[in-house]
């Protein structure tokens, strides 16, 4: 089963990288690009056939790894 992970910074956590994202495109012209929020995409392959238990396992993953709870946030998605 494959599984994508999206981890991006909370709402009202400074993203020092989105910032610096969105001067470079409106450097080069993209006027029309507001605010930037950076954030990851993690792909996973999971040897599960069970979806439910597939996501908790993911969110185990997510609390324990691959997000930083206390200013990331993430979103679960099995494909």
């Amino acid at each position: 089963m494959k599984a994508r992970v999206f981890v991006t910074l909370k709402n009202g956590v400074l993203d020092p990288q989105g910032k610096a994202i969105g001067h470079a495109l409106n450097g080069l012209g993209f006027g029309s690009v507001g605010d930037v929020r950076q954030g990851k995409v993690i792909d996973l392959d999971i040897n599960e056939t069970d979806a439910a238990k597939a996501k908790a396992s993911l969110k185990d993953m997510c609390e324990k790894l691959l997000a930083n709870t206390v200013i990331e946030k993430y979103e679960i998605e099995i494909r």
